[in-house]
């Protein structure tokens, strides 16, 4: 029996995250390395602090991942610049942030995951969110 209620705990993990999406490759390498590793933490041990675990690992390790990945997708549209990606500036209203490039447009970066990169197609250029 309690192995069915992991397993169906595992299933509506893995579904949300299916139903859901983000806009960027750290946040899609997040949310599926933590289902996974919740379903190997589950499986491996047969315990809900095992899924825990597994998802807390596999969601950093797939941010790593994914970051890894936007990178290397921003670097096919120009050079890197030099010192990286410059991080965008906090608004006055949380989850919106202002480009670091001119004329500095305010985004709307809920559903990016911090350290990801955005495009900013006003100003042209690349960001990370803080």
């Amino acid at each position: 029996m309690k192995m069915n209620k992991l397993l169906i705990v595992s299933l509506l993990g893995v579904g949300s995250l299916a139903l859901t999406s983000c806009d960027t490759a750290t946040g899609r390498g997040a949310g599926w390395g933590a289902a996974t590793g919740a379903i190997l933490g589950a499986a491996a041990t047969g315990h809900v602090e095992g899924a825990a675990v597994g998802a807390v690992i596999g969601a950093n390790t797939g941010a790593l991942i994914g970051a890894s990945i936007d990178e290397a997708e921003a670097v096919r549209y120009g050079p890197r610049p030099r010192g990286g990606f410059p991080f965008a500036r906090p608004t006055e209203t949380p989850g919106f942030y202002q480009s670091p490039y001119p004329p500095h447009q305010i985004y709307n970066l809920r559903g990016i995951p911090h350290g990801g990169l955005v495009d900013d197609s006003v100003g042209g250029g690349y960001f990370r969110k803080p």
